[in-house]
C-alpha cells in the first residue's frame, strides 16, 4: 500500500496551501501596466487588460507585466447552497493543445489535493454537479457538449476553463454558453483553478 502522506512527512513535502504557499507560479496571473501595445488577441485595449482573451504571449512586455495575483477567476452566477459542501466535476475537451487538461488534472495530485476541499472528478456527466469545458468552440463537438449538459442532473452548472474556451485564444472562437464560473489563463495554473472553484462554493 502506497501511503503517500507518510512519505510526504518523511521527505518534508507537504500539500500546498493555495492561499499561503511559499511558491506560486507567476504564469498565468493578473497583468497590469499601461501603454500602447499590439496584442494578437486584443486582450489589451485602451490600457485595459481582458483576462478572457489573454494567451500570455508576452508581446506586451515590458509595458505590461504579471503581478502574481492568481485569483483571477470570474464568477458570473451562483450555485445552490447544497453544492457548497461538495462539488463533483466532469471535464470535456472540445479542442485544446492539452495544457489546460494538464493543469486541471494536476489539482488531483497530492501536492494540491482537490479532495480536501470536497471537490471530486467524476467519470460521467450523469454524476456531475458541474461540467468544466476547455478548448475552442468546435462545431463537431456541439452535440457532444449539448448531450453532456443534458445528461447532467439539474440544476447542473457550466464552468469555462482557459482562454480558448472563453474567447477562442488565437486560433478560433470561444463558447457562447452561459457559465457560472470563468477561469482565465493560457493555461490557468492549479492555484487559479482551485481558488476559482473554492470561490464558487463559498
Amino acid at each position: 500500500m502506497n501511503i503517500w502522506f507518510l512519505k510526504g512527512i518523511k521527505s518534508g513535502i507537504k500539500t500546498e496551501d493555495i492561499y499561503k504557499s511559499e511558491y506560486k507560479p507567476q504564469w498565468s496571473t493578473e497583468i497590469t501596466g499601461s501603454g500602447d501595445v499590439k496584442c494578437p488577441t486584443n486582450a489589451i485595449s485602451n490600457n485595459t487588460w481582458d483576462s478572457r482573451r489573454c494567451i500570455y504571449c508576452r508581446r506586451c512586455y515590458p509595458e505590461y507585466n504579471i503581478n502574481g495575483n492568481d485569483d483571477i477567476s470570474i464568477i458570473s452566477g451562483s450555485i445552490d447552497k447544497k453544492f457548497r459542501k461538495s462539488l463533483n466535476i466532469y471535464s470535456i475537451d472540445s479542442g485544446t493543445c492539452g495544457a489546460c487538461n494538464s493543469e486541471l488534472f494536476s489539482i488531483s495530485i497530492p501536492e494540491y489535493d482537490l479532495t480536501r476541499y470536497h471537490i471530486f472528478f467524476t467519470n460521467t456527466p450523469r454524476h456531475a454537479d458541474a461540467i468544466i469545458l476547455s478548448g475552442i468552440y468546435n462545431e463537431s463537438m456541439k452535440d457532444v457538449i449539448d448531450n453532456a449538459l443534458g445528461a447532467m442532473p439539474k440544476p447542473g452548472y457550466l464552468i469555462l476553463l482557459g482562454a480558448c474556451a472563453l474567447s477562442g485564444g488565437i486560433i478560433g472562437s470561444g463558447h457562447e454558453i452561459k457559465a457560472v464560473l470563468e477561469i482565465p489563463g493560457c493555461p490557468p495554473n492549479p492555484y487559479t483553478i482551485l481558488k476559482g472553484l473554492r470561490r464558487l462554493m463559498l
